[in-house]
Order: structure tokens, then sequence, then C-alpha cells
């Protein structure tokens, strides 16, 4: 494998949470959350990006996103929960990703707002077709994911050094 391939970045954000009497880490998904979460996992297959590696939140929700999202991968990538995912900066994100394993060719990281969607923006210093705009508009609710693409090496992932190649969110109003 060549640094010179693109790479490829997913900023999946956890899906729909619930609000019981629990800490903000404990909190579970909602049964929307739940239904969202598979369908993202879903639409991910379907983008055909064979992940080598996730970084998830160590959040119940964001862990439970990630259970019922990768049982719809055909290949299970290797999966580390990072506790410096929970309430990160973009900067703080970034940091994370840097120490990514240069044989990782392609990574989806599980996260939080506002720290994923700011990721998102600050990394994407060009984009295709109607990504950004669909990005713009919709903002990153619960369950969305941005597919990023870069060269090099992950110590070399910076603001503005990707290309946003697509971006999905569930639609508000639909259910399954």
């Amino acid at each position: 494998m060549s640094v010179a391939e693109p790479r490829r970045i997913v900023l999946f954000r956890h899906a729909k949470a619930d609000w019981p009497q629990v800490t903000d880490h404990e909190r579970p998904l909602a049964d929307r959350g739940r239904k969202d979460a598979a369908e993202a996992g879903r639409r991910l297959t379907d983008s055909g990006i064979p992940f080598d590696l996730a970084l998830c939140s160590t959040a119940t929700r964001t862990r439970e996103t990630w259970k019922l999202a990768v049982q719809e991968f055909p290949h299970r990538p290797k999966t580390v929960y990072e506790e410096r995912i929970y309430e990160a900066s973009p900067g703080e994100l970034i940091a994370v990703l840097n120490e990514t394993p240069d044989d990782a060719q392609n990574a989806v990281l599980i996260g939080h707002n506002p720290g994923v969607q700011g990721l998102a923006d600050i990394l994407a210093g060009a984009a295709e077709g109607d990504a950004r705009r669909r990005m713009s508009e919709r903002g990153f609710p619960a369950a969305a994911f941005a597919v990023l693409s870069f060269s090099g090496p992950w110590k070399g992932l910076e603001p503005g050094v990707a290309t946003l190649v697509d971006y999905w969110a569930r639609r508000p109003g639909r259910t399954r």
C-alpha cells in the first residue's frame, strides 16, 4: 500500500440518543437511534469503502451506534475505543487521527457534535459535487456521516488537506 493512494476518513456522528437519568457519557440510543444506526451502516456499506480501522468514542451512544452500524459491513475493521474522542474539539480529533498507523488506508471515526461537524468543515479544503451544499444545509444531525479523501500519511492530516467526497444524513421525518 502506498501513501500516494488516497486515504478515506469517515466522520460519523452517533445516532439519536435517549435522555434517561444517567450521566451524559452513559446515555444510550433511543429507539429511532437504533434504526438510524443500522441504516447508516447500510449506507456506509453501499459506499464500498473497505475500512481498516474504526476509532470510536467510549460513550455508550457511540459504542451502540458502531455496534449496530458495523453489523451491516461485510468485513469488520479493527475497532479502537478512544476516550479522547468524547467531547473533543476538531483539533483534538485531528491529534487522534494523526496517530493512526499508516498501514490503515481507510478509517471511520464515530464521535459527537460539535467536534465531528467542525472537523468535517475544517478538513474539507475542497468538495465534490453538491456534498458541501448538502452538509451546509443539513448540518450534522444524529447518524450523519461525511466521507473525506486525502493523500499522504495520517500524521499529515491537517486543516484544508482533504476533499469532501460524500455526505449522508437521514431525511427529517423519515421512518423505517
